[in-house]
């Protein structure tokens, strides 16, 4: 089965867009035929994401700026974005400091960023597709920290947590719209942003423990993400899957 066949012309949403997995989603999705419009903070970054989308083979490639914190920002992100088929809730930072330390402007940008930008983005989409009677799609990017923790990423694991109740309650009352909601939720993956972290003995460490004894790389998320992004789940909703190299069944 060709997961990401019924994504061609379909339009897909993509906050967090200008790095990391956010990137690579976009990427995803524009090989598979999909409109995409990406949105994140760094348009710059965005610019040059278009014009790489277009050549992956997307139709229709939009850039928006877009702080999901902010309720203007992103409903004005909807609006131009127009009629979306799946909400990809990837946008996301770190807190990276033990709970002592964490100042309280950090906590809020921690937990506006990771649990209110998925309020926000999601219920200004479900509004949409309530009212058009179409039904649609929200993947909302989770974290193997929703499930268990480690230290000194308090705020980050809270927020992620706080992620899966909202995809089940969500998927819960949405589920007679034709709306599903469902998240993915990946293990250590190597990314720009943590590139330096498990270069270091603590992250070296960390690798050791993952049963697989390596990280992941983006394209490890890909069949799980097509799955629940396309209509191959189509009777699935409220549910979350791993993907972190057997992490969460390793020993205490």
């Amino acid at each position: 089965m060709d997961l990401g066949a019924s994504l061609a012309g379909r339009h897909v949403l993509v906050t967090g867009a200008s790095s990391g997995l956010g990137e690579h989603f976009a990427k995803l999705v524009a090989r598979c035929g999909a409109r995409v419009t990406v949105a994140a903070r760094r348009r710059e970054r965005l610019d040059e994401l278009s014009a790489t989308l277009a050549e992956l083979g997307s139709p229709e490639v939009r850039a928006l700026e877009l702080d999901v914190t902010d309720a203007g920002s992103v409903e004005a992100a909807l609006a131009a974005a127009g009629r979306i088929d799946v909400l990809v809730n990837n946008a996301g930072i770190s807190d990276g400091r033990p709970a002592l330390d964490i100042p309280l402007d950090l906590y809020d940008a921690v937990v506006d960023t990771n649990l209110r930008g998925v309020w926000l983005l999601s219920t200004g989409a479900a509004r949409a597709w309530r009212d058009s009677g179409q039904g649609g799609v929200i993947v909302n990017i989770a974290s193997i920290l929703s499930f268990r923790v480690t230290g000194a990423v308090p705020v980050y694991a809270a927020s992620k947590a706080a992620v899966l109740q909202l995809t089940s309650a969500l998927a819960l009352e949405w589920a007679r719209y034709g709306i599903r909601v469902n998240a993915l939720a990946p293990g250590y993956i190597a990314t720009e942003m943590n590139s330096e972290f498990f270069e270091t003995d603590a992250g070296k460490a960390m690798i050791k423990r993952i049963p697989m004894r390596r990280l992941g790389n983006p394209t490890d998320l890909d069949g799980a993400f097509l799955l629940l992004a396309g209509d191959a789940s189509a009777w699935m909703t409220g549910t979350c899957i791993t993907v972190d190299g057997g992490h969460l069944v390793s020993s205490l």
